[in-house]
């Protein structure tokens, strides 16, 4: 079992920065891929990025190519998401994801855990 809690989402301007947690329990979180994935209001839930349980591989969404990063610290059990440059269109419900899936995959099917996600609010 793998529990997450996220963190860091708020209210920011556009062409603003915020840097979102994920804090994992369990001692097999550096044996997980990690993903976030976002949900706007009326709309589905949508892969943002992805890293390898080791941290080699990254993968994101052609959305935020550029502008997010996603990176892990598994002495910390804890996943990243630097956000630079946001958007309008980048506000909505961030999720951090737990799953044995390669990185590339990013359907939320192939990931088995999920927090309870945070907002984030982009102001024009």
């Amino acid at each position: 079992q793998v529990q997450l809690v996220e963190s860091g989402g708020g209210l920011v301007q556009a062409g603003g920065s915020l840097r979102l947690s994920c804090a994992a329990s369990g001692r097999t979180f550096s044996s997980y891929t990690m993903g976030w994935f976002r949900q706007a209001p009326g709309k589905e839930r949508d892969f943002v990025a992805a890293i390898s349980w080791s941290g080699g591989r990254t993968y994101y969404g052609d959305s935020v190519k550029g502008r997010f990063t996603i990176s892990r610290d598994n002495a910390k059990n804890t996943v990243y998401l630097q956000m630079n440059s946001l958007k309008p269109e980048d506000t909505a419900v961030y999720y951090c994801a737990a799953g044995r899936s390669p990185v590339g995959a990013t359907h939320e099917y192939r990931y088995d855990y999920w927090g309870q996600g945070t907002q984030v609010t982009v102001s024009s």
